[in-house]
């Protein structure tokens, strides 16, 4: 893993990983800190599915020799955005799995869980597979009046 790269604001976090499964945990923890941070601890839960499901995809199937996995984690107000970009230029399919299919649902799952997804070609090679999740709405109003206390103070 290489140094931590974050944005002059603590908004943005970046992280490369080489591509191999132990790099998953590595970077769910890397999440669960940030969420911490940014008092986003209520969509912990499901950011960390989402975000196994998406870097599992890139360990999997974006096999680029010499190429590493990047995470990008993008807190936007009462949202996260959660990013995993790879250098293969294969975008990924969701799919309807047949119910006795070993493999398959990661897409499906993050459909289901997460607000927004894509995927975005990047501009040189590669993709950024992405997710959007936002608080609770009972969530978002306990995080505005702490934000607005912490201002005042």
């Amino acid at each position: 893993m290489k140094p931590e790269l974050t944005g002059p604001d603590g908004r943005v976090v970046v992280r490369r990983w080489t591509r191999h499964p132990r790099c998953v945990a590595l970077a769910r923890a890397d999440l669960r800190k940030a969420l911490a941070g940014w008092g986003l601890i209520a969509v912990e839960e499901v950011a960390l599915l989402v975000l196994s499901e998406l870097i599992t995809n890139a360990v999997r199937h974006a096999r680029v020799p010499g190429r590493q996995i990047e995470t990008r984690y993008l807190h936007q107000g009462n949202k996260v955005q959660i990013e995993v970009h790879d250098a293969a230029d294969q975008l990924p399919e969701l799919r309807t799995p047949t119910p006795e299919a070993i493999r398959g649902r990661g897409l499906v799952l993050v459909d289901t869980l997460a607000d927004q997804w894509g995927v975005t070609r990047r501009p040189t090679v590669g993709k950024a597979v992405w997710a959007v999740l936002a608080l609770p709405v009972d969530e978002q109003t306990s995080l505005a009046d702490r934000e607005r206390r912490e201002g005042q103070s």
